[in-house]
């Protein structure tokens, strides 16, 4: 048996809708001789699979093992015609290349006038919905047909097509070394996280100033902005300058309001965009503001204008509940936002094959956060399992990291402490080798192994000494990054005042509301 996840054919088929299937017969249809044509047959019974079988293909009779291969490419082909037919699909970017195929064809004739008359309106088209590649694309191609098709203007018209290339060259040259750095500062905050020392921050610091090209603000277009933006945002979300992030990503979602016409076209990026200022807001702990900027994102998703697809919908998923529950996170509100766990839950079933390990570890080591801030601490455990039992996990070692370090606190809470001295041990061989052993990390172990030796009528001031220790590190350039993953100070303050951890973090918020 294949994988259903490794065989691509099988998992393009169970993600079409009804009426992508409904259409795809239609297409098929056209012409009678496809009634029965084995690429159809091999269709319907890949529909009606719940896993790929192949010897349940090979003994339907439908096709041989030596032609199956050249089968479902076939089918795999006509299915994306089928899918590029359809309106839902028809966005810019498919009706500037369609033109620019239509174009092709015409020159290919010979019918050259024609051909530059689509081509002069598919390029204004591509470079006024900022797509600047295809648009260089475009010129390129006027200027093959107009050594071919020779008029009066032709010296004018040279000038003019050589202008405008060298400057769709220069703008996609910016643009592509700043989604370059971009990619590569994303990278990096995937693989491990914010920087930890003065050595992180100067690499990173020499990467980013090293690759930034050079640029005039007024040579810019949406596109250089949104990458110029995205990159700024990444390094200051890796050197934990999280009131620079936020000014980034305002500035990234600002970009789309003042071009809503983009919103439609690049319905990622603005999602994107609107997660990470959230994300910022959330660091920063600006929860009145946060709490607008989601309910905006909610609200704007919904409308009926906002463009609707399989992606967009997993990804409006992810980054929407991720959010609400870092908003019960910021306002200690845990109780109300135990409804959002059977929510992620059915959620994640249903989107998996389109969102990212990654990004299933993060939902899990949140839901277990809420669990533990409602005392809750054998289900934190369990969610935290997930990801310390994952070990196919390659990215954000941070997060591995403290899922440990939560993982000894919430067993401690749950009483759950026979088995401590083994998981301390080896928390802290992990954190050697993830050399991600810091002052935090070390203080919250040394004080968890040594409960043992500690009198009942002792605990309240070991609690206070560490809390003590601890406090000095809140504003810690590296160590501050501890306190992100886990409000280790709220819980120490929850023991030393003797209330519940949630009422401690409301007191908090209530405080700092603004």
């Amino acid at each position: 048996m294949t994988n259903a996840h490794k065989d691509a054919l099988f998992v393009l088929i169970k993600s079409l809708s009804k009426s992508e299937k409904r259409q795809f017969k239609l297409y098929v249809g056209r012409l009678g001789v496809n009634a029965d044509a084995k690429f159809l047959a091999l269709f319907n019974l890949l529909d009606k699979m719940r896993a790929y079988e192949e010897k349940q293909i090979l003994d339907s009779g439908i096709v041989k093992k030596a032609q199956l291969s050249n089968l479902k490419a076939h089918l795999y082909k006509q299915i994306l015609v089928s899918l590029r037919l359809n309106p839902v699909n028809q966005n810019v970017r498919v009706q500037i290349r369609e033109q620019l195929d239509f174009a092709t064809i015409l020159y290919q004739k010979g019918l050259y006038k024609q051909s530059l008359k689509i081509l002069d309106k598919a390029k204004n088209y591509a470079i006024e919905h900022e797509e600047k590649n295809v648009a260089y694309e475009i010129v390129e191609l006027e200027k093959i047909i107009e050594t071919q098709y020779i008029t009066r203007s032709i010296p004018d018209r040279a000038d003019e097509l050589a202008l405008q290339a060298k400057e769709r060259s220069t703008q996609n040259v910016i643009a592509s070394k700043l989604s370059n750095l971009s990619l590569q500062l994303y990278g990096m905050m995937l693989k491990v996280g914010y920087v930890r020392n003065d050595e992180d921050l100067q690499s990173v610091r020499d990467y980013f100033e090293a690759h930034l090209p050079a640029y005039k603000s007024s040579d810019l277009g949406f596109r250089e902005r949104l990458w110029l933006y995205k990159a700024h945002l990444w390094y200051s979300l890796l050197t934990q300058d999280f009131l620079s992030s936020y000014r980034y990503a305002s500035k990234w979602v600002d970009l789309f309001h003042d071009h809503p016409e983009m919103i439609r076209l690049n319905p990622v990026f603005y999602l994107k965009g609107n997660h990470y200022l959230l994300e910022s807001l959330f660091f920063v702990k600006y929860a009145s503001q946060f709490r607008d900027t989601l309910e905006r994102l909610e609200h704007h998703v919904k409308e009926a204008g906002f463009p609707q697809n399989d992606n967009i919908s997993s990804l409006s998923f992810l980054y929407i509940n991720s959010n609400r529950l870092n908003l019960h996170f910021l306002e200690g509100t845990f109780d109300k936002g135990l409804y959002l766990v059977n929510i992620i839950e059915y959620g994640i079933k249903k989107h998996k094959g389109r969102i990212d390990e990654h990004h299933i570890m993060l939902l899990y080591y949140k839901i277990a956060c809420l669990y533990f801030g409602n005392g809750d601490h054998k289900n934190c455990i369990q969610y935290l399992k997930r990801i310390i039992a994952n070990k196919n996990l390659k990215m954000r070692e941070d997060l591995m990291c403290f899922a440990r370090v939560l993982s000894l606190v919430a067993h401690y809470e749950a009483g759950m402490d026979y088995h401590l001295e083994v998981q301390l041990k080896s928390t802290y061989k992990f954190l050697l080798k993830m050399n991600d052993l810091h002052a935090v990390q070390k203080e919250m172990i040394k004080f968890l192994r040594s409960l043992g030796d500690i009198y009942p009528g002792e605990l309240k001031n070991e609690f206070r000494k560490l809390h003590t220790e601890l406090k000095k590190y809140e504003n810690h350039p590296y160590e501050k990054r501890a306190f992100l993953y886990l409000d280790i100070l709220s819980w120490l303050e929850s023991h030393l005042e003797s209330k519940p951890v949630s009422q401690i973090i409301r007191e908090k918020a209530l405080a700092t509301t603004r």
